[in-house]
This record gives structure tokens, sequence and C-alpha cells, in this order.
């Protein structure tokens, strides 16, 4: 106890000394925030200790010293102070099945702000297979960003141009992940060789390798199998999509990367068959990222059996929402880290959108996928896995942001309330509770797929880049001022993977010497 007390001692000894030196290296015009009386939680542990912010990063954690004087205070006495959350999986202004996905950057950001999201990670998808076009329309949709925004890049066809391009999107624009999706045939699926050859390029450029894990080819078939039965509404898509495919095609991008020996990270992970397989592949050393989305934590597949279609077709995504116990199953993956992280696949169309699969015109398979969360993800993970005792408050924080900024290779940049990180900082009220739903939520959907649900615990105050970008109910942002962020190659997930790949050469004990004899003589090959 006593040793505890000097350590804490010295540390804000240290605090104050540097406080004054930190703060000049700092141009006059800066704006200095004070954040006093909280409770700062960072993935590895939580202490009370005030935050000083000056110039877009945390300039230092512990006591303030008296004659530092800011210029905004924010009280956070009995509150929470995290840093603000990463969200590695959005889709916004995506052109996808006929439709458009209703939130753009501006619209999408503002609603991450809001609830304590002050980053994301934005999927790029290519025009006509072409990366650099699809990556220059994007920086175009981009233009209005309020907040820090990166991009992964699909990948959609496999030609010489694009493995050509892969390597000018990592080494000149600051991507470090591609996307391959194994579903959606006829549209973005890819083949086995064109997945094995894109494993290959981005183990060569050190680019984390994505998957949509469905069996696409399984799908097409059972969709057909169940619109034949006469099945057109949105319970449809649960039926034509069974968790089994998710299971093959996941244990499928398993195999493939581990021929390769690179990583793997399986996006928006649904059900019990795909934890399965990620979970076998860990326990084996394989380097596989599972990532949850919010909607399959706390949503189950009985939306789409409601018989108010609107209430239906909201909830169509894909991978779908699964069964209760796939729900559970996923909640304790992530407290068991087999899970890694937790994403949103936030695509929103509006009621008029998903109405597009109404019979007769239509069917299930007609609905544009996608669900809301960018705005909802860190309450109702927040409500059910800290308030449920499932996690802790720090593992929150891990899943939430430090996870995905150490996965993406931005860590301690971001993902941690420490000094030099960007001054991305929530103040979280865990007590205050509040009501989910479309009519006070930010996004431009008609719809929220959590609507009505009650949540404890409410983001009060989020700061990005050091500016207090919501307050109060109340937002103070300048569209264009977003940054887009540079994701650098070889992140943590690639270390000492040449020395695996060496290992692997000497076991195979290959190629051997050999000989034969030819008429008594001994002749080498």
């Amino acid at each position: 106890m006593t040793r505890t007390k000097g350590r804490q001692e010295s540390f804000r000894s240290v605090f104050v000394c540097s406080c004054f030196f930190l703060l000049c290296a700092w141009e006059s015009v800066a704006e200095t925030i004070h954040i006093k009386g909280g409770t700062v939680v960072n993935a590895d542990r939580k202490f009370r200790a005030d935050v000083l912010i000056n110039g877009g990063k945390i300039v230092a954690v512990g006591t303030v010293a008296s004659g530092v004087i800011p210029d905004t205070v924010i009280d956070a006495t009995g509150k929470l102070v995290m840093p603000g959350g990463i969200d590695p999986h959005t889709h916004l202004d995506m052109p996808f099945m006929g439709q458009i996905s209703c939130d753009d950057f501006m619209s999408g950001q503002l609603a991450a702000l809001a609830g304590g999201t002050t980053m994301h990670i934005d999927f790029a998808l290519p025009v006509k297979h072409d990366l650099m076009d699809g990556f220059k329309k994007w920086r175009e949709k981009a233009k209005n960003s309020v907040m820090d925004y990166a991009f992964h890049m699909a990948v959609t066809k496999w030609s010489p141009q694009v493995e050509k391009d892969m390597g000018v999107l990592v080494n000149k624009f600051g991507i470090n992940s591609f996307k391959f999706f194994m579903a959606y045939k006829g549209a973005l699926m890819v083949t086995d060789e064109e997945l094995l050859k894109g494993f290959e390029r981005c183990k060569q450029l050190g680019a984390i390798a994505q998957v949509h894990a469905e069996n696409g080819d399984g799908v097409y078939f059972k969709q057909l199998v169940v619109v034949q039965n006469g099945i057109l509404g949105p319970e449809g898509h649960a039926l034509s999509r069974p968790s089994y495919l998710e299971g093959e095609a996941t244990a499928r991008a398993i195999r493939l990367s581990r021929l390769v020996n690179t990583p793997l990270y399986v996006v928006h992970v649904m059900s019990e068959d795909a934890l399965a397989e990620i979970g076998a592949a860990r326990a084996q050393g394989q380097r596989v990222v599972g990532e949850a989305v919010s909607s399959g934590l706390t949503l189950d597949e009985s939306l789409m059996w409601n018989p108010d279609f609107h209430i239906a077709a909201q909830a169509v995504m894909s991978p779908p929402l699964r069964k209760e116990k796939d729900r559970q199953a996923l909640r304790h993956a992530l407290s068991a880290s087999i899970l890694s992280l937790v994403g949103t696949d936030h695509a929103v169309f509006n009621s008029t959108q998903k109405a597009a699969g109404l019979p007769p015109a239509g069917d299930f398979r007609s609905i544009p996928n996608g669900v809301n969360g960018i705005e909802e993800r860190m309450h109702v993970v927040w409500n059910e896995m800290v308030n449920t005792g499932i996690i802790t408050q720090s593992d929150f924080v891990k899943i939430t942001s430090t996870a995905a900024a150490q996965i993406f290779n931005l860590y301690p940049q971001k993902g941690v309330i420490a000094p030099g990180a960007d001054a991305d900082v929530i103040v979280f009220d865990p007590e205050q509770e509040h009501v989910i739903s479309a009519k006070r939520h930010h996004s431009r959907s008609d719809m929220n797929v959590y609507e009505g649900k009650l949540v404890k615990g409410k983001v009060v105050v989020t700061i990005s880049v050091g500016r207090v970008v919501w307050k109060d109910g109340i937002f103070n942002v300048t569209s264009g001022t977003g940054r887009f962020i540079h994701l650098p190659p070889f992140g943590p997930l690639f270390e000492g993977l040449d020395l695996q790949d060496g290992r692997a050469i000497r076991a195979r004990k290959a190629p051997l010497r050999r000989f034969f004899e030819w008429k008594g003589t001994r002749v080498e090959l």
C-alpha cells in the first residue's frame, strides 16, 4: 500500500514538472482543455487523474499544476474518461443492391461523434474493379468529413493491374487492409484462386487480408430453394443464409490464409459456427482476428419474423442476425478474447429503400442489406457487456478502441489516454439512462434497429483531435475538417512471420538430395 502511494506521488511530481514543459512546446494560440476529477479508463487499467489537452494532443495525465490556465475546463467528477471509439467497419455513402446508403460522411460522422466514436475506417469499393478509381471516388465522398477516418479497400476481381494498384495504395496512400467478399455471387464475390493471390499480395505488402465469410454459391442455391417454397418476406433472408455457410467460408478462409501464412481478419462474425473455426485456429497459433458487430451482440433473428414488414426489413443484414444462442456465444467469445474487437457494419437504408423487397415487385433478395450502429455501438456494447458483468471497463476500451488502433497500426497515436496520443477523448456517465430512438438519433435513416432500447451509460462529451465537438447535446463541428489518416503497413500482426516461414522450410526437410544406381554407378541428382 505504501509502495503504491509512493509511486503515485512520484508520478504526480513528474507530471507537474513536465506539464509546463509540454505546454511551452505548443503555440500560445492553441486551445487548452482540462478534464478534471474523472476516472481515466485505458485498456490495461483505470485510475483517478486529470487530463490536459493542447494542440490536438494529450499533453499530460495526472494532477494539473495550479499555474496552468486552460481555455476550457470539463468537470468529469463521477464520470469516466476514455479513449474515443474507433469503428473499424462502416459503409457511408455506399452504392449497394440498387440503392445508396443514406448516411454520407457528414451525417454518419455526426452520429458517430454523438455516440463517442472519434475515428472510423470505411470500406472503399472499386469502380468496375478499378481500385484507384474507387479510392479517388471515396476520397471525394469524404470531403465533407468532420472527424478522422481511414479506408479499407475491397478487391472484387484479380488482375495484374489490381496487384500493382494494391502496392500503390499501401505505399503511397495509407491503405493497410484489403477486403475480399466470399459472398454476393455475380457482384462482389471472388474465387478461391483470387483469394489466394490476394492473400499472397497482402503478405508481401504488409497489409491485412479481410474476408466477408459466407459461401456465396451456397447462399445463391439456398435463396432459390427458399423462394421456390413461397417464402418471400424478410424471414427468407435468415433462412437462405444458414450459419453453417458462414462457418464453412470462415474455415476455408482460415485454411487458405494458413497456406500463405498471412494474418486474416474475419469481419462481422455472427455465428457459433464461425466462432468455432476462429477459436480453433487461434488455439493453434494462427493469426486470425475475429470482429464482432454491435447488432450481433444485442439483437437476434426474431426481428425478421415480425409481421410488420418495415420492422422486419430494417434488420436485414449479411451475415444475418442469428439465434439467441449465437448472440450469447458472441458475447462470451469477446470476454475470452476469441473475438478481438467490435465494429458496426453501419450501412443504413431508410424505409423507402428497404421497401424494394416488398412483394410482388420484390422479395427478401431485393432488400438492401445493412443496419445502423455508428452512434449506438458504444452505448449498447457498454449496456450488454459491462452492465452485465461479462467484461470489465478496461475490456470495453480494448474492444471499442485500443484493439482497432493496434490491429491497424495506429497505436499509441490512438486508442489510449496517454501523453503524446491524439486528443480523441470521451467523457462517459455510467449512471445516465436513455432510450434509443430514430426520433433522437443523428443518422439520416428514418428507422433504428435498436428502437425503444433502454440503456444505462451515455457519452456526454466527445473531444476529437483536441476540439470539443459534442457536449450537452450540441455539435461544434465544421464540414471538411475531418482528417484522412494514413495507416502504416506491417503492423503488429506481421511481426515474426518471417521467422515462422523459415522454421516451416526447415521443418519440411526438403528438397532432398537424391541419387540412383545405374549399371553399378551411383548418379547424384
